[in-house]
């Protein structure tokens, strides 16, 4: 609907973390542009937000040449209903590319702009590469056996959540039986050993 808030993630990126949904579900999207900030290092192959002492965000640039903080924005972005109207007047980079540093650093010159760091121990993985898509593989593969659970489980998020109930979770499990998959599922409304 327009005006309304919404949220937009880069089709290349994947975040998992404890304490990830959580921090999500905080955002108050009425007001204003919340972004997020991971301590990477090479900050110039993304955009980058500077902060000042009190934690601040002062600046954002799009991959520059000479980063101002080892800060890198990720592609998970909360915006109130005036980003439409933002991003229509946002122009072409030196890179002839629309940008959404741009829409960020106009929510910023407004005043309006939050960036919070994502807490040490979350797993931000930029999959836009073949090589990075592959790490992204082998990270997601490493935690699902090592955990016994799933990453990035649609059915198991209703269900923790409360938007579906132990039947319409084993419904969705019957929808892709026989597999291990469908196994994970009904295995969630087991009780624990």
């Amino acid at each position: 609907m327009a005006g309304e808030p919404v949220a937009l993630i880069l089709g290349d990126n994947v975040f998992h973390g404890a304490g990830l949904g959580e921090m999500m579900r905080s955002i108050d999207a009425t007001n204003g542009a919340t972004i997020f900030a991971y301590r990477v290092g090479n900050p110039g192959a993304y955009g980058v937000v500077e902060f000042d002492p009190e934690g601040r965000a002062v600046s954002i640039e799009e991959k520059p040449a000479r980063p101002r903080s080892h800060y890198a924005v990720p592609g998970l972005y909360f915006y109130d209903g005036d980003v439409v109207d933002i991003a229509k007047g946002v122009t072409p980079s030196a890179r002839g590319e629309l940008e959404i540093t741009a829409v960020n650093g106009e929510y910023l010159r407004r005043g309006r702009l939050s960036v919070r760091v994502l807490p040490e121990g979350t797993a931000w993985l930029d999959s836009g590469t073949f090589e990075s898509l592959h790490d992204a593989g082998s990270y997601v593969r490493v935690i699902e056996e090592r955990q016994g659970t799933k990453v990035g489980c649609v059915e198991e998020i209703a269900w923790r959540n409360g938007w579906i109930d132990d039947d319409g979770l084993a419904r969705l499990a019957s929808e892709h039986a026989p597999s291990p998959y469908a196994a994970y599922l009904r295995a969630l409304t087991s009780p624990r050993s």
